[in-house]
């Protein structure tokens, strides 16, 4: 049986003052690595699971991306890690944490390694796409927690590399996700691996595609928390349908990008994403494509040029959509619908985040209007609709003022994929980009995977959902987020 606390009144930032980390009974060390971040008082989610999980529960969470989950299992890892009493083994690990796409393994990463670091623990990124030698020689040398994606921890359980009979701690972040590109059967069987009687944290927007299953199989009388679910449209959100003609398309959607803040822009196809951003740019708006044809290295820039403001929009695919976790992203522009109404929340859920607001416009044209009928009904949206043509004053409405036009060699796909990476200061969130095909697969060897960690300092970053009512802490202007 799973117990609930508070079923019925899932927690707001605004129904009670939030707490300190350190009245939650996090250990001083690590309540000094927050607050160093700028992070002092918790999330809802956080304070809703921070006791039952550091007090070795097996904890059932539920909540958007966005809502500070990160932080919420990351804690408890480290704490009861370090409380474990004993040495990591050569190939041993003592926590895994298990994500469904090497971007977000990298993010979750950044937030777990300052923390890790304050209690005298390894972590290392085990995820596909890059060589694993250096993962292989990590383990050899006794690390603690592992980040990993399903498929290339599989694979080096299998080479021999790793055994999973220490482990304390697991946690399945966006365990909905993993569901939906294949995973489960490679994630049950590693959750096999693990002693039955060591704790397990599961955190999902949802319980469906077979999520319950693992809930049922493997927690044990887990402790519920929801704050919100990715089937709740955010009410900081404005939606609007903008009906356009075939042949205005895409005039429409180019002065729906021409503003001066950033826009994520999404479309059906790969070939679409990237032959838009190219259109983009050509026409003196900067943008870049973000799809699963791209190389790991020219993700990670693409959305790092993104996240710095070096370009202002980003055109991504569906598979793409989990994987943008920055600020300040003030307009989210379905080009494409999506075909079902999970992808137009989970799409739109890329603004508006940590209480800020933002604005999600969807392009349709006449023969789509049933679609778009269909997707809103479906998601619980009642979205302002406009009959518009290229230069209408609603779209000016919507975007605000046009930004200066910008040289297209300044920010082509080339200039950005030739670049070398810049150092990154480690930054709390998620970010998703699928792992592999789409599917569960028992190798990553036979088709490149991303993964690795991003260089930097040790800090901490994270945003709080009082933000809106002027308690937000100082952050940069643009950065990824806690998930």
């Amino acid at each position: 049986m799973s117990r609930s606390k508070n079923p019925d009144a899932p927690m707001s930032s605004s129904s009670t003052e939030a707490p300190s980390f350190a009245s939650l009974g996090v250990p001083g060390q690590l309540v000094r690595v927050l607050a160093e971040g700028g992070i002092e008082t918790a999330f809802p989610i956080q304070t809703a699971t921070l006791p039952d999980s550091l007090a070795g529960y097996d904890v059932l969470g539920r909540g958007r991306t966005g809502s500070g989950k990160t932080v919420a299992f990351a804690l408890p890892m480290v704490a009861r890690v370090a409380a474990s009493g004993h040495r990591t083994e050569a190939g041993r690990p003592r926590g895994i944490i298990l994500v469904p796409t090497r971007e977000l393994a990298m993010q979750v990463n950044e937030t777990l390694e300052p923390l890790a670091k304050a209690m005298r623990l390894r972590t290392k990124v085990i995820v596909g796409g890059v060589r694993q030698t250096p993962q292989v020689n990590a383990l050899r040398s006794g690390v603690d927690i592992v980040v990993a994606t399903p498929g290339r921890l599989e694979d080096l359980i299998r080479q021999g590399h790793a055994r999973l009979d220490d482990v304390k701690v697991t946690v399945l972040d966006e365990a909905d996700h993993m569901a939906d590109l294949g995973f489960l059967p490679i994630v049950k069987q590693l959750l096999d691996m693990t002693p039955k009687k060591s704790q397990r944290m599961l955190f999902s927007a949802t319980l469906d595609s077979g999520v319950d299953v693992l809930v049922k199989r493997y927690l044990s009388s887990p402790i519920t928390h929801e704050v919100d679910s990715a089937e709740s449209p955010v009410p900081a959100m404005e939606h609007h349908v903008v009906n356009v003609s075939k042949a205005d398309k895409y005039a429409v959607v180019h002065d729906l990008v021409s503003g001066k803040g950033r826009t994520v822009a999404f479309t059906r196809t790969k070939h679409s994403a990237k032959k838009l951003a190219e259109q983009l740019t050509a026409a003196g708006i900067p943008a870049l494509d973000l799809h699963g044809n791209l190389s790991q290295n020219a993700r990670q820039r693409n959305l790092a040029a993104f996240s710095d403001g070096d370009v202002r929009v980003l055109v991504a695919t569906d598979i793409a959509a989990r994987g943008i976790h920055v600020d300040d992203i003030t307009l989210v522009l379905h080009v494409d619908p999506p075909m079902e109404h999970k992808s137009y929340l989970h799409r739109s859920g890329r603004t508006a985040r940590a209480g800020a607001e933002g604005i999600v416009v969807t392009v349709g044209t006449p023969e789509q209007r049933g679609l778009v009928r269909s997707l809103m009904k479906q998601a619980s949206i009642h979205p302002t609709h406009h009959s518009v043509e290229p230069g209408a004053k609603v779209i000016r409405e919507l975007t605000g003022p046009v930004a200066e036009r910008v040289e297209p060699k300044a920010v082509s796909a080339t200039t950005v994929e030739n670049k070398p990476a810049r150092k990154r200061t480690p930054r709390s969130g998620d970010s998703r980009q699928s792992d592999s095909r789409q599917g569960a697969s028992r190798s990553n060897s036979s088709k490149p995977r991303g993964g690795g960690s991003r260089p930097g300092g040790a800090r901490l970053v994270d945003t709080h959902p009082n933000a809106a009512s002027g308690n937000r802490r100082r952050r940069p202007a643009a950065r990824h987020t806690a998930g």
